[in-house]
């Protein structure tokens, strides 16, 4: 019967009105998101023959896209999707065609630093925007955990999908090939998403309901609670850059640099069947309450991978860190929407995303230098462990603050579900 209930939600979520038009709109959006990088190293790579150069341009991009990344989710909350998604797609384009061409010209390395900042400032943040719609969709409705876990899972096969496609089209067609289809996905379904004007958030989020000092929710981010969700996102960058840099790492040490790729993807598929299993048994335990307990079990099954002497040994242990992952970030997901104010939901989502590629950037770099000491790998992979603990120990600590102000949303939700079929035209 569970099943059945878990499998009728996934149903219902996307039968609600309009909801199937926009996920599947951005699907390949997803995927060129998660090319872009990849693509990046690779056509640099391409045509300057040095990964240090491909680093730079694709830090560039990944600074951008983090710090201005929430900026345009600000305006989006204020004006509306569609009016700053569609001219954002052609900056986007622009910023592509722009590194591509200078790549190709042979142009210095500052050029192509400042293309790559320009392509991350105007890559659309398509998860953060598919969430808000949900959120709009079915606010206080029991689908909409439901809903956030086919984001997580739509994530993961993007993550699972994209780099391998980045890397076989710029290794067996042109070093060009990997971000040239990146940026037509991107673009190609970013408009599509925009073009679903039926299930745009409304502007500035829903008319405030009366409010007293005890029930209203601050029509800011900055606090306590969001920071909390922050850090955790935060956190889970940290896992994924570090144990990236790690597992690559121990491959090479082990003479199998190739098997790197598909130990990594051991772990994202078990993050996507945990995903697709959450979304059809949530446990009835409160968000709140259930988020220190996945961050303590993802801190305890990353020791795991500290015990690994084989690349065989390695992939086993990272499929239990592996199934902590997408259920985390559907929790979080789920906090998220009930601890912020409405009319700044995009904004909320689209910070989260950046607090995770901040940590991804800073770990790898910092892994890097780890791995290549007398510690190896060891101490690669102890940086996940120690971040996670810590984290785990403030969600601990923040618990029952955050379980009164979800509960008490979840009380006004109950009265004020909005009807699915009401969305904007």
């Amino acid at each position: 019967m569970a099943a059945r209930t878990g499998a009728a939600s996934y149903r219902s979520a996307l039968r609600t009105p309009g909801a199937s038009a926009f996920f599947l709109a951005a699907a390949p959006a997803r995927v060129g998101v998660a090319m872009a990088g990849l693509g990046i190293v690779w056509l640099i790579h391409g045509e300057t023959g040095s990964f240090g150069v491909a680093g730079l341009v694709t830090g560039a991009y990944a600074v951008a896209e983090t710090l201005v990344g929430p900026q345009t989710a600000r305006l989006m909350d204020r004006l509306g999707q569609p009016r700053v998604l569609v001219p954002l797609l052609c900056a986007h384009a622009v910023a592509l065609a722009a590194l591509v061409t200078l790549a190709l010209a042979g142009a210095p390395t500052a050029s192509l630093m400042a293309a790559g900042l320009a392509a991350g400032a105007t890559i659309p943040q398509v998860g953060a925007l598919s969430a808000a719609r949900w959120s709009a969709l079915l606010h206080g409705r029991p689908e909409l955990p439901a809903a956030f876990a086919l984001e997580t899972i739509s994530s993961d096969a993007a993550f699972l999908l994209g780099p391998a496609l980045a890397v076989l089209s710029a290794t067996r067609l042109h070093p060009a090939a990997g971000t040239v289809l990146a940026g037509t996905l991107v673009v190609g379904g970013g408009l599509a998403f925009a073009a679903q004007r039926r299930t745009t958030p409304a502007p500035g989020g829903p008319p405030a309901p009366a409010r007293t000092p005890s029930t209203a929710r601050p029509r800011t981010l900055w606090t306590r609670n969001f920071a909390t969700l922050l850090a955790v996102n935060l956190a889970l960058g940290v896992f994924f850059g570090s144990t990236q840099v790690s597992v690559s790492a121990f491959a090479d040490a082990h003479h199998a640099a190739s098997s790197a790729g598909f130990l990594y993807g051991l772990m994202s598929a078990a993050s996507l069947l945990a995903g697709l299993a959450y979304g059809r048994h949530r446990p009835h335990t409160p968000p709140a309450a259930q988020l220190p307990l996945i961050l303590s079990f993802l801190a305890g099954a990353s020791l795991l991978p500290l015990l690994a002497d084989t690349p065989l040994w390695l992939g086993c242990a990272l499929l239990l860190p592996g199934v902590g992952v997408a259920p985390c970030i559907i929790v979080c997901s789920t906090l998220v929407e009930s601890v912020v104010d409405r009319s700044v939901l995009t904004q909320s989502f689209t910070w989260t995303n950046s607090a995770c590629a901040g940590g991804i950037a800073v770990s790898a770099a910092a892994v890097g230098r780890l791995v290549d000491g007398p510690a190896g790998t060891r101490a690669g992979f102890s940086v996940p462990l120690l971040a996670l603990t810590a984290t785990a120990a403030l969600t601990w600590s923040t618990r029952r603050t955050l379980t009164a102000t979800t509960t008490a949303q979840g009380r006004k939700a109950v009265t004020a579900a909005p009807d699915p079929t009401s969305a904007a035209p």
